[in-house]
């Protein structure tokens, strides 16, 4: 299953790297959210997109949108991971049942048994805004991101 721009948003509840849950409805009616999977905490790629994103967090984390990132990585990596590079939006583990998030939103590597880098802007009514799908290998562009943001 995939959704495309103009689909109902998944709805979904996650522990946070502080094992707090964070439900997708709780943004309802007042903030967009920018949705970003990854494949797997502690990688070079995955590392250099969450560091441009902690860079420029005011963009992407403000009044009018929240930053939620998902992995299937535990909890527990997550807050390691958080720890050790200054991450201070929620990172999402989608870790049980595994990959069910990445799975409705289409963007699940089921060979590899993590998520492809998908990106999904939800806006405050919780419908698809914008999406993006790439493959794990390659990096993602977050002036993509903002523009999608500037055109909400």
């Amino acid at each position: 299953m995939t959704v495309d721009v103009g689909d109902p948003a998944p709805d979904f509840t996650l522990r946070d790297q502080n094992n707090q849950e964070v439900s997708l409805t709780s943004y309802r009616s007042h903030k967009a959210v920018l949705l970003v999977f990854y494949p797997l905490a502690f990688t070079g790629t995955c590392q250099g997109e969450l560091g441009a994103l902690q860079s420029s967090l005011d963009d992407f984390r403000n009044d009018r949108v929240e930053v939620l990132t998902v992995s299937v990585d535990s909890p527990y990596a997550h807050k390691v991971w958080a720890d050790r590079e200054g991450y201070t939006f929620p990172m999402l583990s989608d870790f049980w049942p595994h990959g069910a998030v990445a799975s409705a939103y289409g963007v699940l590597n089921t060979a590899r048994g993590y998520a492809d880098r998908g990106t999904f802007l939800i806006d405050p009514d919780g419908v698809i805004a914008f999406t993006e799908h790439v493959s794990a290998g390659r990096s993602r562009d977050i002036e993509v991101w903002r523009s999608a943001i500037a055109a909400l």
